[in-house]
């Protein structure tokens, strides 16, 4: 009964870091600044396909995912399928619902607000998704398998080699790339890594509640 309780309250906190990462991810979007590193690549591959945005995103961690199966072990986690499934979904009904409030149309200050946001609530989001230990997002599973094999880097610096290849990839399929992309490939790594110690302390005391005695 511990460990199915421990489970839930590890998948809720990812399924809250994996909404609130992607509502940073739609904001990026939105302001058509230039979007997050992988983002970029799966904007690419919808402008290449003609697919929507939310699907390529859902596509491309779905060959990511049996790509880590296959390779490597002990990574590939129940939520990292949660991941792949919601996250293109979220996007899309995230784009659906803010779309009238901020756009390529819209002055420059809302979308460099817009901008800001997004790189924030998305470092946050996926700082929650990764410290909940429920499985982490295949995309994001390439920097922290890395980090792990290489040991010799931090996980900010693989985060931002792993970044400038999909914003690489990205820009030669036809994705957007701007200002925004800059700001998330150098921030994004040390954001999270500030705010990873951060969210495992507020699970573990959650946790711990759990786990106390009635």
């Amino acid at each position: 009964m511990k460990k199915r309780r421990e489970w839930l309250i590890r998948l809720g906190f990812l399924t809250l870091g994996l909404t609130i990462a992607h509502l940073g991810v739609t904001l990026f979007l939105l302001s058509d600044l230039g979007t997050d590193a992988f983002t970029v690549f799966a904007n690419g591959l919808a402008h290449a396909t003609g697919v929507s945005v939310g699907l390529c995103h859902s596509g491309i961690q779905c060959v990511l995912i049996v790509a880590m199966a296959l390779f490597t072990q002990g990574y590939i986690k129940t939520g990292s399928f949660v991941c792949c499934i919601l996250g293109g979904p979220i996007i899309d009904g995230f784009t659906w619902l803010l779309g009238g409030l901020v756009s390529g149309g819209s002055p420059m200050a809302a979308r460099a607000r817009a901008m800001v946001a997004g790189c924030a609530i998305l470092s946050i989001g996926m700082a929650l998704v990764i410290a909940s230990d429920a499985g982490t997002g295949p995309n994001d599973l390439v920097a922290v398998i890395l980090t792990d094999k290489l040991r010799r880097f931090q996980f900010r610096t693989v985060r931002v080699a792993c970044d400038l290849l999909f914003i690489l990839a990205g820009w030669l399929l036809g994705g957007t790339v701007g200002v925004g992309t800059v700001a998330a490939a150098l921030l994004v790594g040390p954001v999270v890594q500030f705010f990873r110690p951060l969210h495992q302390r507020m699970l573990d005391r959650v946790l711990a509640k759990a786990h106390a005695p009635s």
